[in-house]
């Protein structure tokens, strides 16, 4: 006797599902250096902002002025980028695919 379509479909159904569980991995750590060098970031940019504000806008470099405020925020910024791409490389346990 022929299988009716409905259980073929179930049939397929089962066997897609095993195949997306048996499928999933292990998730990825974030480089060991990432960490050290994000700090490092932090710490200088936040170094670089405290010396130019009490040398009254003359040093870190003195020739470039208020642009010693972009050099900071430029080396925040740069530690929180790699705070981004060493989260975006975790996996959470919360996307799953269906």
């Amino acid at each position: 006797m022929p299988k009716s379509k409905l259980r073929k479909k179930v049939q397929a159904q089962h066997a897609h599902e095993e195949q997306v569980h048996a499928v999933e991995t292990v998730p990825t750590e974030s480089p060991k250096w990432l960490a050290p060098v994000m700090v490092a970031n932090f710490l200088i940019g936040l170094i670089w902002i405290v010396i130019f504000y009490v040398s009254q806008t003359v040093y870190p470099i003195s020739g470039i002025g208020a642009w010693n405020m972009i050099m900071d925020l430029a080396l925040s910024q740069w530690a929180l980028a790699l705070r981004q791409s060493g989260a975006s490389s975790l996996k959470s346990p919360f996307n799953s695919s269906i």
